[in-house]
């Protein structure tokens, strides 16, 4: 899960939702186990989150190793390639690259199949599930331990856990014949600024309408308490209803809890900027995130199962219903978590982590009912005054905007196609 950068030592959370190596298994995966393997996931994490592959950096060895190992995997449950050996290639050059002076792009991938839909009428809607499997490696940037210095962070939960969960989730999917197709799909450059799953919407395999919601799991294995945390349920009005159901349907539900946003720091953000529904699965924060602890001997493996499960009968549930779910614009308040040093001031913007040689924020979404909604502000719209402060790049907006209280009344400049615009709006405070 990404950690949104803010002002100071630009560590602070602006919007939250919030081993030894195992070999890659041999011949074709099983399809005939009907629920969850905990096995089979705590193997996944288990080679994911070892030290050869020194924490899944975006654009290292490391992370290149993990999508190919992915790509084997569906390769073996003979899923479609959509690109060429399952890999989508892109490059990242991210704002926090660029304020360190780095001027070289990261070369990375997502990984994705496609599972064919057995419905003639349905099989060209889609159902992707996702999660991303890039992590920090041995980068301080972003932990929340830099006194351990270039000490590996495995990642084992952030998101070895996820990765895991799209993999069973694919063999169990292969195996239940779905009347809709399936992508599977994990990303890169999710730590850096959800850059995988935003490059997959712009350049996705499918037509993006054709999508008819999004499954994201990032933090999954960590269950405690049978507690499990579903956001997005008011991105679709019968996602409640749904996730109820079949929580229900198990031998032994969780206590499921959550909100209704469909935006949030992980990658299911970028398909929710795209109106399309979303949910995301996540076990909570730990003392261990983002920091070089968290491993694999702290990985419930039988809990990631359950959560599995319970998400294998709500994407069955998704993909029974003769109708699309229905889109809706949730207005949940944002949440902030992680950091007490984190301004409360609150705009509501998504902005694009990318650097740019154009001066400005472009942003990538607008919460629905946020300041930035009322005051008529867009996605693509791009950033380039904040309340009488030139606003030159991500840094710079965050100083400008911490730099005001809530209740405030500020003037925006804003680029959008070119033309220059100007909005006035009455900040708030974050989560209310």
């Amino acid at each position: 899960m990404k950690a949104i950068p803010g002002r100071g030592a630009f560590l602070t959370v602006l919007t939250v939702l919030t081993g030894g190596c195992a070999p890659l298994r041999t011949g074709e995966p099983s399809l005939g186990a009907a629920n969850a393997d905990s096995t089979a996931i705590l193997r996944d994490i288990a080679y994911l989150a070892s030290d050869r592959l020194e924490g899944r950096l975006t654009g290292t060895p490391g992370n290149d190793s993990a999508a190919a190992y992915v790509a084997r995997r569906f390769a073996q449950l003979k899923l479609n390639a959509p690109f060429p050996g399952y890999l989508q290639k892109f490059e990242v050059r991210s704002a926090a690259d660029a304020h360190a002076g780095n001027s070289q792009s990261r070369v990375t991938q997502n990984v994705a199949g496609i599972l064919q839909g057995s419905d003639p009428t349905l099989r060209d809607q889609y159902i992707v599930i996702g999660g991303h499997h890039d992590h920090l490696g041995k980068s301080s940037v972003s932990s929340l331990d830099p006194d351990a210095q270039n000490a590996i962070r495995n990642g084992a939960d952030d998101n070895a856990s996820g990765t895991a969960a799209v993999l069973e989730l694919a063999r169990m999917m292969s195996a239940s014949r779905p009347r809709r197709s399936v992508i599977f799909v994990t990303f890169s450059g999710e730590e850096q600024g959800l850059f995988g799953s935003q490059y997959f919407v712009e350049n996705p395999p499918v037509p993006l309408a054709n999508i008819v919601a999004m499954l994201n799991f990032d933090m999954v294995g960590r269950l405690k308490d049978e507690g499990l945390m579903i956001y997005g349920t008011a991105t679709a009005s019968e996602l409640k209803a749904l996730i109820d159901s079949a929580n229900l349907a198990g031998s032994s539900p969780l206590k499921v809890s959550g909100s209704g946003d469909g935006f949030g720091s992980s990658d299911h953000s970028s398909f929710y900027a795209k109106e399309i529904p979303v949910l995301h699965f996540f076990t909570d924060l730990h003392s261990d995130y983002h920091r070089a602890t968290d491993d694999i001997e702290k990985i419930n493996a039988g809990g990631e199962a359950r959560v599995v499960d319970l998400a294998f009968r709500i994407a069955k549930r998704i993909d029974d219903r003769p109708a699309r779910l229905t889109y809706m614009r949730s207005t949940a308040p944002s949440r902030a978590v992680g950091s007490s040093r984190g301004s409360q001031t609150y705009l509501g913007s998504i902005p694009d982590m990318a650097a740019s040689d154009t001066p400005g924020l472009r942003l990538t979404g607008v919460r629905p009912g946020s300041p930035a909604d009322s005051a008529g502000l867009k996605a693509g719209d791009v950033i380039v005054e904040f309340g009488g402060k030139a606003v030159k790049d991500l840094y710079t907006y965050s100083d400008a905007l911490y730099a005001r209280s809530p209740g405030d009344v500020v003037k925006i400049v804003f680029l959008r196609d070119g033309k220059r615009s100007e909005a006035t709006v009455t900040l708030a405070k974050r989560g209310s």
